[in-house]
């Protein structure tokens, strides 16, 4: 019997324990939750609200519920080291202890990693944690920059010239904001390209690559609007994006490699978990953005659903060190993935609003995420309220069942209606074109 322990709530969580789920291997299901999810609490054995961020709390449970194994999915427990102390409790644990974590909640070390090892698509950087040396390191990168906070942000930590940052004036009161608040930041040089996601199943030594994705972050149409943790996201059927070259694929699967490499290199041990990196595909190759530790949220509602392996022999394998003996096969259908959020999200969402899903004519594509249920209705908690995932054998027939579909949802929502459309996917495929000559 298979007892497993989920860390967290949302629903990246929710594709989690669906694919747990559809594993015909028998299985206990236990959810430690930040909030009630219904999705999942009807796929669990027990779900718990506590402090997921807590390590002796989640040891604790862990030791109470027997599970033998441990999947984290956000990034504050494992940058809290939930992971490590999971391990030291003797529960098999997906998700990297602490040291290797940082390479999401530090910007810096991510960036010096790349550097020590010599991994390409890094940029030109350089760490701060005063003014002093900002505004010549401006003036060197001249109006193509980035400023990143060098710790977990929730995706609002990063200022990008052009899109959030115009003049080198507001960059330096950014970075003296960020000077106040007693952090250290790294500015950097900004890619011209299109960004995608390019996750891997990782045990350490192992790789299995899973389906590139592009995410949108901006809240409204357009890519336009404050940064969120990501409004919708899309997948193809080949598993590659339609802007991509086989290139490009194969470079970001050679960045990750590389990374899993130096980590093993730099601590001694193996980063066991989710390696999700985030790529930008540009006129001279594929350059690395950043890297997360775990699911992406939206990307695991693209892949997780046409994940057509066991998911937990998958799991097993990263925690166990055999990924390489594992066949992990993804099915070849495309996806679109859109997200209803709270009117006013992210600066001022409204909350405990009611919300009505039953018009949804397919369940199995709805993932709860920031959700409660107040007095026997589902209202909204004020994050990400649910997403909807569109499954066919093309973008653009994803896309129209991803929208009829969010459109049927009822309360003081707003989702993106241009994600995964036609007219999106040719602009993004033109913008590469010209930029490639």
């Amino acid at each position: 019997m298979n007892k497993i322990l989920v860390i967290g709530s949302g629903a990246r969580e929710h594709a989690i324990v669906r694919a747990l789920d559809r594993s015909p291997q028998e299985k206990e299901i236990y959810c430690l939750a930040s909030n009630m999810n219904p999705g999942i609490a009807e796929l669990c054995d027990e779900l718990t609200v506590g402090n997921i961020n807590d390590p002796a709390f989640v040891v604790s449970y862990a030791k109470e519920t027997g599970a033998a194994l441990a999947i984290i999915g956000p990034e504050n427990p494992l940058a809290n080291g939930v992971a490590d102390e999971l391990w030291n409790a003797g529960v098999k644990t997906v998700g990297p202890k602490k040291d290797l974590a940082q390479l999401e909640t530090s910007k810096a070390f991510t960036r010096d990693l790349l550097k020590e090892y010599d991994i390409p698509g890094g940029p030109k950087y350089q760490t701060f944690d005063s003014m002093s040396g900002v505004v010549e390191f401006l003036n060197e990168l001249g109006e193509n920059y980035v400023v990143k906070f060098d710790g977990l942000m929730g995706g609002k930590g990063v200022k990008v010239s052009g899109d959030h940052l115009h003049s080198h004036h507001e960059a330096i009161a950014y970075c003296k904001e960020l000077v106040e608040k007693g952090g250290e930041f790294v500015i950097e040089e900004k890619f011209i390209g299109q960004e995608f996601s390019l996750m891997s199943f990782c045990d350490g030594n192992s790789l299995k690559h899973m389906p590139a994705v592009q995410d949108h972050k901006r809240a409204y149409e357009g890519d336009t609007g404050p940064n969120t943790g990501g409004m919708g996201t899309y997948s193809d059927a080949n598993h590659s994006l339609p802007f991509l070259q086989e290139s490009d694929i194969t470079e970001a699967h050679a960045i990750n490699l590389a990374t899993a490499k130096a980590l093993k290199d730099k601590f001694g041990e193996g980063y066991k978990g989710i390696l999700y990196g985030g790529f930008m595909a540009t006129a001279n190759g594929v350059k690395l953005v950043e890297y997360n530790a775990r699911f992406g949220d939206p990307e695991a509602m693209n892949v997780l659903p046409l994940l057509a392996s066991d998911f937990i022999d998958i799991c097993n394998a990263i925690a166990d060190g055999t990924l390489d003996q594992v066949d992990v096969q993804f099915a070849n259908k495309a996806t679109v993935c859109k997200y209803a959020v709270p009117e006013g999200y992210p600066d001022s969402p409204v909350k405990n609003k009611p919300i009505d899903v039953s018009k949804i004519e397919n369940p199995d594509g709805l993932f709860y995420a920031s959700v409660d249920i107040k007095d026997g209705q589902l209202v909204e908690a004020g994050s990400r309220t649910a997403a909807i995932v569109g499954i066919a054998d093309s973008i653009s027939e994803s896309e129209k069942f991803a929208e009829k579909e969010i459109s049927s949802v009822s309360g003081p929502l707003f989702h993106r209606k241009d994600i995964g459309t036609d007219e999106v996917i040719q602009k993004r495929i033109d913008h590469m074109s010209e930029l490639r000559g």
